[in-house]
């Protein structure tokens, strides 16, 4: 070789995958010659693994086996074939993902595939393609031959629409048959081609109005350092904006999206809820135009699919979505907006576990973007970072306008059973308020966070309740299919007439739902519109949309739902707010039930008295005097937080301590408590210094769900580091002694610990 001829590096031999299987480690594969020099990483691979061919994920290449495999190279499979000339997944989500996998010691390949739309890998969903015709030619000269009529015909409609047009709409427009177009095409006049068709969420939506808006000071303050932190080129800052329920925190975020949008950068925004999405993606999009795609569940594969692409292609560069929109393939990010960042819909609470709030942020700093935490009722943790310096603290303590906030009162339940001399689910203030709010052309949101008619139901002779068959849990009475329905397995029976367990006819349905509150409020107020928005009512596509839109255009008078109806919403016209049964959240056995109570209280309150009229918040309780309702009750978000804070540090519960919740589950309850207790012991045996806190095994708050028992292992650590250090080791040393790692799912830093 010359020494002047440049040095040509040998092709990859051998390509490591990431599978979507629960197993955290790579797998290697060998390319085959026609297949070396062609693949790139983060392309889809068609591979062979056990007795089965899956769909993986390129993560690495390499001329030579990698020094860290053991393995047989004669053992090792090829890869049968490479999906993607052009990778689907882009080097940030590669670097993303990975780091996902590894803080919330989850499955990379796993989570790769959850950054995908959904059926990509198994041809449910294709590009949507029609014939179009296209004028390529311009007839102003004589012809050789002349054109007949119907070719004139279409050659003037082409014309007239731009000179393109899908096919079937020439044809009918037209009144002609293909032939004609054929002969145009032939003759060189005209062009048939298949064309993409992009499914739109939003196609044919309304879109609102927009006022030009004047920033109150505290608006204008929050704005100006946003976008005093985007000017700065590829520079990481987190802000926590804590404004109260009608602060204006919305038009902050647009205008800074648009400031974003000028530096040449792009944006994504992050909801919690389906529900929250109708009316501020129809605002993006009066706004910021085709610039928006959307990425929800609730929109079809298609339209999931067709907007993922926009983005990937880069002709969409704001992006609104629920949890896993924060694995949108947008370049360049400037700005990422995460809304209501509280809430624990955030939390993906199935394998591959995540937290998309604290992905979101991390995504941010990997990308040297601005990243906004918004919410009225911050998390305890993200309110002590902000307290800490970890983020830029922003406050809106006031509603724009001059508005207060709604008045709230607490309603003494055990007063009104006293009066009533039975339990009654609504009370009469909250009757007569409901009644004088609609007398005055008003309306009404009830929040119950229950589904179903009855919440169980009892046999009074021998006291057993109905329970699932594959669940430790009661089920669900919901009248409107006669079923008893399971929520966590979706098991459902037909209700019976008499008890299964000693055939009494004496079966007493207890604790009201949705369902059931709706059905009462009907009844006691028929002239009224009511809607019920829970999901058992909101199953369907586009169901939620056109009954939140219908409310907020004053179609219905009332809606009772849980708490899809409690946040982000702004409805000018709705002036009481009634909360029913809030004890249910307080009695939870969780660390958070008191924080979570407080922010569903304080989010619903803030639905009311949102327009020019004052707004009044009626919470029913049994418990009057805890001090989460107290502080909710006056919207004082600092005072609750100054007081649980203390709960928190003296229990060492975070934001003082880490902590990662273990589930053992199995069919088996011998083979759940074995896996337990061997486990247990390889965390003691990793834990020489300590630092780590083991609590359990002990069943599960739910000890069987989904006909699995459920043990549970408690870890506290002083640091992140020392609790992965002890986790890691004794997962490898469980594993060694017997123990199947398919039947241990961890959660790094828990919403709940159930």
């Amino acid at each position: 070789m010359s020494a002047h001829q440049p040095k040509v590096s040998p092709l990859p031999m051998y390509v490591e995958a990431a599978l979507p299987v629960p197993l955290r480690r790579v797998f290697t594969y060998r390319l085959p010659e026609e297949m070396r020099g062609v693949i790139k990483l983060g392309a889809r691979l068609k591979l062979p693994f056990g007795r089965r061919n899956v769909t993986g994920y390129a993560v690495g290449l390499h001329n030579e086996l990698p020094a860290d495999v053991d393995i047989d190279e004669s053992k090792i499979k090829n890869v049968i074939e490479v999906s993607d000339d052009e990778p689907l997944i882009t080097p940030e989500i590669l670097k993303l993902t990975q780091w996902t996998a590894d803080y919330y010691a989850s499955f990379w390949g796993e989570m790769l595939k959850a950054s995908l739309p959904a059926g990509i890998n198994n041809d449910k969903v294709r590009p949507k393609r029609r014939k179009a015709v296209r004028l390529i030619t311009k007839v102003t000269d004589p012809l050789e031959k002349p054109l007949t009529d119907q070719q004139q015909w279409i050659i003037d409609l082409l014309a007239t629409n731009g000179g393109e047009m899908l096919f079937t709409d020439v044809i009918e427009q037209c009144y002609v048959g293909a032939s004609p177009i054929n002969t145009l095409a032939k003759r060189g006049i005209v062009e048939i081609y298949v064309q993409d068709l992009m499914r739109d969420p939003l196609a044919g939506a309304a879109l609102p109005g927009r006022d030009e808006l004047i920033l109150t000071p505290e608006q204008q303050t929050a704005f100006d350092t946003i976008t005093e932190a985007l000017q700065k080129d590829s520079e990481f800052k987190a802000f926590l904006l804590h404004g109260v329920t009608g602060s204006g925190k919305t038009e902050v975020y647009i205008r800074a999206m648009k400031s974003a949008l000028d530096t040449g950068r792009s944006a994504i925004m992050l909801v919690p809820e389906i529900a929250l999405t109708p009316v501020f993606s129809r605002r993006l999009r009066r706004v910021f135009g085709s610039d928006v795609a959307i990425l929800h569940s609730n929109l079809s594969i298609g339209e999931r699919y067709d907007e993922w692409r926009r983005i990937r292609r880069g002709d969409a560069r704001i992006v609104i979505g629920t949890r896993s929109a924060v694995f949108a393939p947008v370049e360049n990010i400037g700005l990422i907006i995460i809304d209501e960042e509280h809430d624990p819909s955030y939390r993906q609470h199935e394998s591959p576990f995540y937290n998309a709030r604290d992905v979101g942020v991390m995504r941010g700093s990997m990308a040297g973007a601005v990243v906004v935490l918004g919410s009225a009722t911050p998390a305890m943790e993200s309110f002590y970072n902000a307290q800490s310096g970890k983020y830029a603290y922003l406050r809106l303590p006031d509603r724009i306008g001059g508005r207060g906030l709604a008045t709230a009162e607490l309603i003494d339940m055990r007063e009104v059973f006293k009066q009533a001399g039975k339990d009654v689910a609504l009370s009469p203030q909250l009757l007569s308020e409901i009644k004088e709010t609609h007398a005055r052309g008003e309306q009404v949101i009830i929040l119950l966070n229950r589904r179903g008619f009855s919440q169980f139901v009892l046999c009074r002779s021998c006291g057993e309740t109905l329970k699932c068959k594959n669940c430790d849990i009661t089920l669900t009475f919901h009248r409107g299919d006669g079923k008893l329905l399971c929520h966590y397995c979706n098991y459902r029976e037909k209700a019976p007439r008499v008890c299964p367990h000693c055939q009494s006819e004496y079966l007493y349905f207890v604790g009201e739902g949705t369902e059931n509150i709706a059905d009462q409020l009907a009844k006691k107020f028929p002239e009224m519109r009511i809607a019920r928005v829970d999901r058992d009512t909101m199953s369907h596509k586009g169901e939620i949309d056109d009954v939140l839109l219908t409310f907020a255009d004053g179609g219905l008078d009332m809606l009772v739902g849980t708490q899809m109806i409690a946040k982000g919403h702004d409805f000018p016209n709705v002036t009481l707010v009634g909360v029913i049964s809030v004890d249910i959240g307080l009695g939870m056995p969780d660390m958070r039930s008191a924080e979570r109570t407080f922010q569903l209280i304080t989010q619903v309150a803030g639905r009311s008295g949102r327009g020019e009229k004052l707004g009044k918040v009626l919470i029913q309780t049994y418990y009057p005097e805890h001090y989460a309702l107290r502080h909710a009750r006056e919207q004082d978000y600092e005072g609750f937080y100054n007081e649980e804070i203390k709960f928190r540090e003296r229990l060492a519960y975070p934001p003082f301590v880490v902590l990662a919740s273990i589930l053992i589950k199995h069919r088996d309850l011998a083979y759940a408590s074995r896996y337990a207790n061997i486990l247990r012991r390889s965390l003691d045996a990793a834990n020489t210094a300590r630092h780590v806190r083991v609590l359990g095994p002990a069943p599960a708050s739910i000890s069987r769900l989904k006909n699995e028992y459920r043990l549970q292992i408690i870890l506290k650590g002083a640091s992140r580091r020392s609790l992965r250090e002890a986790l890691d080791i004794a997962l490898a040393d469980a594993e060694a002694g017997g123990c199947d790692l398919r039947s241990i799912f961890v959660e790094i830093d828990p919403v709940n610990l159930m």
